[in-house]
C-alpha cells in the first residue's frame, strides 16, 4: 500500500513564485469526500488520474493513484463531481534533500487561499521550513482539498 506523508502550511507571502522551478494548472473534483475513502479525479498537463485516499493518521494516510483517459476524467468532473471541483495553480519549489514544496494557489470561490505542502519519506524526516511557509495546518480538515471542494 502506498503512503502519503505530508506536512501542510498556510503561505504568508508570494516569494514562492520567484523560487519556483515549475508551475502547473490543476482541475480536480471529488467523487467521494468521506474521510475514510476520499476519491478524486485530477487533470493536469494533459494527463488524468483517479486517486483514493484513506483517513489521515497524523501526517500519514494511504494513497492509491491510477491513470485514466483525460476524456473520461473530463466526463467525471462534469457528470459526477457537481460543485465539488477546485481549480488551482501548483508551484513547485526545491526544498533540498530531494524534497519539493508544492504550493497551491486556489482559484474561484477559494481565491486568495495559498497552501504549501511538503511530502516526506517519514513523519520524523527533518526539513527546513520555507521562508514563505506560515502557520502549520497539517491535520486540520478545513484545509484538505476534499473539504475545500465541498
Amino acid at each position: 500500500m502506498a503512503k502519503e506523508i505530508e506536512r501542510k502550511f498556510l503561505v504568508k507571502d508570494h516569494s514562492y513564485k520567484e523560487l519556483a522551478f515549475s508551475r502547473r494548472e490543476i482541475s480536480q473534483g471529488y467523487l467521494s469526500t468521506d474521510a475514510d475513502a476520499t476519491v478524486r479525479v485530477r487533470i493536469c498537463d494533459g494527463e488524468a488520474w483517479l486517486t483514493v485516499k484513506s483517513r489521515n493518521r497524523g501526517a500519514t494516510r494511504g494513497e492509491w493513484e491510477y491513470p485514466v483517459p483525460v476524456e473520461d476524467a473530463r466526463a467525471m468532473l462534469a457528470e459526477c463531481c457537481g460543485m465539488r471541483v477546485i481549480e488551482k495553480t501548483r508551484w513547485c519549489v526545491d526544498a533540498g534533500d530531494d524534497l519539493c514544496w508544492e504550493v497551491d494557489e486556489f482559484h474561484g470561490r477559494h481565491a486568495g487561499l495559498v497552501v504549501a505542502e511538503l511530502e516526506l519519506p517519514s513523519e520524523d524526516t527533518p526539513f527546513v521550513k520555507a521562508p514563505f511557509a506560515g502557520d502549520e495546518v497539517t491535520g486540520r480538515p478545513e484545509y484538505y482539498n476534499s473539504s475545500l471542494a465541498s
